[in-house]
């Protein structure tokens, strides 16, 4: 990363007695897809919130392209696009209607009949928002995200509701952003889709960043030992193991060449991110409901 997007230090957040945000250290390279995982209450919310100057923080440092978002400037909001994991959308409007109407807030907006083609919904322009299916919904609240051209893009759960095929399209248009150069901020439940999108992930719980780094390696995820497993004598045989080349190698000996159902695998993300946040807290994480956000044009 030769440059910062975003930079967190000692970031701090309290409700009462309850520590949302207990210490936080983050660095996001410009350009980078960045994603942000943890349970329900682990603090991952209020963090994000506190970047996009939802919220103000009770310590710490953060800044955004340069900003501390606790006292953004008119011209910061232009650099920034946020969509949230629920909005207020204009249901009456069209969605050419919609996407020119937004876009006049902002100074070097995307030209909106070149966006609505970018995000796959040429031939629904002249459709009303509330024609539309979740899916498409969606697609038009990351347009309306993107219009203004950011340079960081905060995306919180973009495709809880989706079904599998709309979520394979979702994530053709983020990596297409994130190609164009913009920087972007994931929070997701989905470990599929962390994986697929992240450069670079943090695990957060209980307030606190207990893991960082590519999803390929996470928390020793490539040195993790192997787990070997193939059928022998009608029953399934597993092993554990730091050498499963050698393993393989030795079975292959054993069984004259063919090793019956033979399966190498090491711990996937998920496995990782189960044991990095053990029994953690299940409460809510948004003590203000991020719902209760409308949408800011900015």
């Amino acid at each position: 990363m030769t440059q910062t997007a975003v930079k967190v230090r000692g970031l701090a957040k309290r409700y009462g007695e309850v520590r949302a945000v207990d210490g936080i250290d983050l660095e996001i390279g410009t350009g980078e897809v960045f994603a942000i995982l943890g349970p329900n209450g682990a603090g991952k919310s209020t963090t994000v919130e506190i970047l996009e100057g939802y919220r103000q923080r009770d310590a710490g440092e953060v800044s955004v392209l340069g900003t501390d978002p606790g006292h953004p400037t008119r011209l910061w909001r232009s650099r920034v696009g946020i969509v949230l994991q629920t909005a207020n959308d204009t249901a009456e409007l069209t969605v050419r209607e919609t996407i020119r109407h937004f876009a006049g807030y902002y100074p070097q907006a995307r030209d909106p009949d070149a966006l609505i083609e970018k995000v796959g919904l040429t031939d629904k322009a002249d459709k009303r928002i509330r024609q539309l299916s979740g899916g498409q919904r969606r697609r038009v609240d990351v347009a309306l995200g993107v219009v203004g051209n950011p340079e960081v893009l905060f995306l919180d759960e973009p495709t809880t509701g989706f079904d599998p095929e709309a979520r394979r399209r979702f994530w053709v248009l983020i990596q297409d952003l994130a190609q164009e150069g913009t920087t972007i901020v994931l929070t997701t439940h989905y470990l599929d889709e962390a994986e697929a999108l992240a450069d670079r992930v943090a695990v957060i719980t209980k307030g606190r960043v207990v893991a960082e780094g590519p999803p390929a390696t996470l928390g020793g995820r490539a040195v993790a030992k192997a787990q070997v497993s193939w059928l022998e004598e009608g029953e399934r045989k597993q092993l554990q193991t730091g050498t499963p080349t050698r393993t393989v190698v030795e079975l292959t000996r054993r069984f004259d060449g063919e090793v019956p159902e033979l399966t190498v695998t090491r711990p996937s993300l998920e496995d990782i991110y189960l044991d990095l946040i053990g029994s953690s807290s299940t409460e809510p994480d948004d003590h203000s409901p991020a719902a209760s956000r409308s949408r800011d044009p900015r």
